[in-house]
């Protein structure tokens, strides 16, 4: 059953080298786990959205560049990652000041090709559909 996603969340990108978190500003007025509650809106790069360490997909234009000036080897940069788009799907039924819920099973899009999900919700007490 998915969880309800909360600030502090882990989240992992496929072409991530090491885990991010996910931060939540207190504006969505909602908690869980005495956390503020996620959105599937909360997607703004270095605002919701952190880096995940290095960045190995030669579709992302600083691993190119750094990979063609090695010869062809590929060469991972720092992540910073691009999102333009909502979590997805978002929970069907709970809404949090007007939108979507996130729950555990939301993925994120990156522009450079990655999947961005989440690794562990924040908090173990409240289920959402």
């Amino acid at each position: 059953m998915a969880q309800a996603v909360c600030n502090g969340a882990s989240l992992m990108c496929t072409f991530g080298v090491a885990p991010s978190t996910l931060t939540i500003t207190p504006e969505s007025r909602a908690n869980t786990s005495n956390q503020p509650a996620a959105t599937a809106m909360d997607n703004v790069p270095m605002k919701n959205i952190m880096p995940f360490g290095m960045c190995t997909t030669p579709s992302n234009p600083a691993v190119a560049s750094a990979t063609a000036a090695a010869q062809g080897v590929l060469t991972p940069m720092p992540c910073i990652p691009v999102t333009t788009a909502p979590w997805t799907p978002g929970s069907p039924t709970v809404m949090i000041g007007g939108k979507m819920a996130l729950n555990s099973t939301c993925m994120l899009a990156c522009a450079w090709g990655g999947q961005i999900t989440v690794t562990n919700p924040g908090q173990m007490t409240v289920n959402v559909p």
